[in-house]
């Protein structure tokens, strides 16, 4: 099945290929890291993972791009992903950054609007579709499936009210600790546990400051005791000091 419509074509692929070109179907193990599944019926996840697809995503590509309609409901199994919207004045606001398990676009999948805004790998990624018919036929029929949206849509919504407030402060030590905080929020991203593979570019990249800041800010949260900086990532140590902007 391909992937097509929201599916849009990298920025500048290294095999000359588009997402929908890197399409398969999607692995017995990709299927266990898939958080929802496990809330349906044996029928329901039968029909679900006949119908869940995969895609290899290279550095830059665009998996949803503002203006597509929706043809699937997407989940990160590996690498990351992030969310922004271009300014008129030509730069690129950041919404959020999305982790491995994390699963978006419920809003947009649901009203079967048009994005408001782009989905672009910032690594090498695997991304899992669910087509819209099958994520409506779910909502129709499972009731598990619907406590599972809902509550996204829930700590979604906590997220950005969250992520307007990080946005706000002066602080750059406290903006680092409230992004790493919804990196590593559980509901949303329950793929990430407490290690979180991440570089500090691209750190950067999600919260808008230099990597050399960002690099200050972690190393004064590590010496708050609230993450440790190890190789290849992140270790979350006081998930409520990083909401609370670790404060000393």
């Amino acid at each position: 099945m391909p992937m097509s419509g929201s599916m849009a074509s990298p920025t500048g692929s290294v095999d000359g290929k588009t997402i929908r070109d890197r399409v398969r179907p999607a692995s017995r193990a990709e299927l266990e890291d898939i958080p929802w599944l496990r809330t349906l019926t044996p029928a329901e996840r039968r029909r679900a993972e006949a119908a869940l697809v995969v895609g290899e995503a290279e550095p830059g590509d665009l998996v949803c791009r503002i203006g597509r309609s929706p043809t699937y409901w997407f989940g990160v199994v590996q690498g990351l992903l992030k969310m922004s919207n271009d300014n008129s004045d030509g730069t690129s606001m950041t919404y959020s950054g999305l982790p491995p398990g994390g699963w978006f676009g419920e809003g947009t999948a649901l009203k079967r609007e048009p994005y408001r805004y782009n989905i672009q790998a910032l690594r090498r990624s695997v991304v899992a579709g669910l087509p819209v018919d099958d994520f409506h036929w779910l909502l129709d029929h499972s009731i598990g499936f619907n406590r599972f949206v809902m509550n996204q849509l829930n700590e979604r919504l906590a997220q950005f009210i969250a992520a307007r407030e990080a946005d706000r402060l002066n602080d750059p030590d406290a903006r680092v600790a409230r992004n790493l905080a919804a990196l590593f929020n559980p509901v949303l991203f329950p793929g990430v546990g407490e290690l979180l593979r991440i570089t500090q570019q691209e750190l950067a990249y999600l919260i808008g400051l230099s990597r050399q800041r960002v690099n200050e800010a972690l190393q004064t949260l590590q010496a708050r005791g609230a993450i440790r900086v190890e190789y290849g990532g992140l270790r979350v140590l006081d998930l409520q000091a990083l909401r609370s902007g670790a404060a000393a």
